[in-house]
């Protein structure tokens, strides 16, 4: 019983999710890429990629549970910070936050086909570590796309999650959030790790939890004591974690 659920699933994944992911994301990519030129990125560059999220959640026959969105005005704008733990927090965050957001993005992720062109027309902001001054550039970049409601989106740790646990967190989005004044919202995501695991090309459907805490307010803080504050946002986070990765 146990083999022929794994096959079942696997033929799924390959021969029914795989091509219906492909295509939805090649329209969605030409949907931002044609019409963000055009109508602006604000509703073109978001809206599309909300539904593309959703619905690559739902077809992984993934279940989702969201909380915490009582603790957003849609008005105003927010640096969102996360755990990292898989593939799966982009779809998750994306589809379900309900907040129109900006991702700051690895530079890499400009090279995969359509995905890297429509994120740059949607005003994704990608980082670019060489230097000094490149890392500057980036910085400037995300705060000129927060504004009346937009935010920007951003992993702190960097990178995803080897074994579910997390890791270090930058301080690149508290520099962001301190010199604008705005407050941090700490998101909990739980359950991306164990649907795609880093290095795995197998998805293994399950649930996908996705918590939004209470802003966290930056004004009147000194630079000095922002570690402060990168302690707090990563003990929120914590706190709302399953206790498998805790």
């Amino acid at each position: 019983m146990k083999f022929l659920k794994k096959a079942l699933g696997f033929l799924y994944q390959w021969l029914i999710f795989l091509p219906i992911f492909l295509v939805l994301t090649i329209l969605t990519a030409l949907t931002v890429v044609l019409l963000t030129p055009i109508f602006g990125s604000r509703w073109w560059g978001y809206y599309p990629p909300k539904w593309w999220s959703r619905i690559t959640c739902w077809i992984a026959l993934c279940r989702i549970k969201s909380s915490g969105h009582e603790n957003l005005d849609p008005k105003q704008s927010y640096v969102f910070v996360a755990n990292h733990q898989g593939s799966f927090d982009i779809f998750l965050t994306y589809g379900f936050l309900n907040q129109n957001i900006k991702w700051v993005q690895k530079q890499s992720l400009r090279n995969i086909p359509f995905v890297g062109t429509a994120s740059e027309k949607a005003g994704h902001v990608f980082v670019d570590n060489t230097s000094a001054a490149t890392r500057s550039n980036t910085i400037k970049a995300a705060k000129e796309q927060i504004s009346d409601g937009v935010s920007i989106m951003m992993f702190p740790e960097g990178a995803r999650t080897m074994n579910g646990k997390m890791g270090r967190f930058k301080k690149g989005a508290f520099h962001i959030a301190h010199d604008m004044e705005l407050p941090i919202v700490p998101l909990t995501i739980n359950g991306p790790y164990d649907i795609l695991k880093k290095k795995s090309l197998i998805i293994t459907p399950g649930k996908l939890e996705l918590i939004i805490h209470k802003p966290i307010n930056t004004k009147g803080i000194d630079e000095a004591d922002l570690h402060q504050i990168i302690d707090e946002t990563k003990e929120v986070i914590y706190s709302g974690l399953w206790e498998k990765y805790k």
